[in-house]
């Protein structure tokens, strides 16, 4: 079986005018599935996904006739790591001060190079023709360089986790479906209430397929208590809301959990505070000089895929 690391999609590589050093990214999924720009790898499993991209991106960096960066999130050992990788195939880890500086511009350069929304509609599409893995690996990678780069609270990354809840609850995954959505609705709570009450909807829809009587607790409590912003606010309006919201409430009575009108240490995490904006998401160890795995002498690359 040929080994093809990328797609044979030439709106996969950026322009050949494109600024030095463009930062590539790539994102290995816990279960193995590997993405590089926005595209699922095919490796048939014949290669580690850390070999897979190694020749993907040597690949941009002989099109481009110079070295290319790239910030390799890997969740199989809940690791970052940036590389640089030269035409040649030879690659090496750097640490973080070696990298890019940071700044507007070159997000925007990085941006501009590989769209987020291009992504967004590649991963529709295979959500449309019912490839819901290959969906959810994709929004996830999407999801995790956008809160990388912009942060969690960043529109973008928002609207990318929101679409990974949703992917999560078509896969079945009801759980990680309420979790993700539930961080996006805290976030929207926080920073932009006159908005959240479709993003607290979402939540609760997810929320409402849990069987697990500390998580209908635990997460019924919090979406009882954005429901009640709302609420105070003037801002439950819609009937669906309104009957979302007295939903949440009888559940968690007929589960006979006290039900408080309010909850002063809940409310308070809704505001800003000293606490990580997005708990659930695993930290990642940031790289090291010399990582091995990601360490080639030159000519090592694979050569363009056949």
């Amino acid at each position: 079986m040929t080994h093809s690391p990328t797609p044979r999609d030439e709106g996969n590589l950026p322009v050949l005018g494109a600024t030095p050093l463009i930062r590539l990214d790539a994102y290995v999924a816990e279960d193995g599935s590997t993405v590089v720009n926005g595209h699922l790898l095919e490796m048939g499993g014949m290669r580690p996904p850390n070999e897979a991209i190694l020749d993907a991106v040597a690949m941009f960096a002989r099109t481009l006739r110079a070295p290319v960066a790239a910030t390799v999130i890997d969740r199989t050992v809940q690791q970052v790591a940036r590389l640089r990788v030269h035409p040649d195939g030879s690659s090496r880890t750097i640490a973080d001060e070696e990298d890019l500086p940071p700044g507007r511009e070159r997000t925007a350069a990085e941006e501009e190079a590989f769209p987020p929304l291009a992504r967004v509609e590649r991963i529709i599409q295979h959500a449309q023709r019912e490839e819901l893995h290959a969906a959810f690996v994709l929004a996830s990678a999407l999801r995790e360089h956008l809160t990388l780069r912009r942060g969690a609270e960043d529109e973008l990354s928002l609207e990318a986790r929101a679409i990974e809840a949703y992917l999560a609850y078509l896969r079945g995954d009801y759980m990680l479906s309420t979790v993700l959505a539930l961080t996006v609705a805290r976030i929207r709570c926080r920073t932009d209430l006159d908005r959240a009450a479709p993003d607290v909807a979402r939540a609760t829809a997810a929320w409402q397929r849990l069987w697990d009587e500390g998580q209908v607790a635990t997460r019924g409590q919090e979406l009882l208590h954005m429901w009640e912003r709302l609420s105070e606010a003037g801002l439950l309006q819609e009937p669906a809301h309104l009957a979302m919201a007295q939903a949440v409430r009888g559940r968690l009575a007929r589960g006979d959990r006290s039900v408080p009108s309010r909850a002063p240490t809940t409310a308070a995490a809704l505001t800003a505070g000293p606490s990580p904006v997005a708990p659930e998401d695993k930290p990642l160890k940031p790289t090291r000089r010399g990582l091995r795995r990601f360490t080639r002498r030159p000519g090592r690359s694979a050569g363009p895929p056949s």
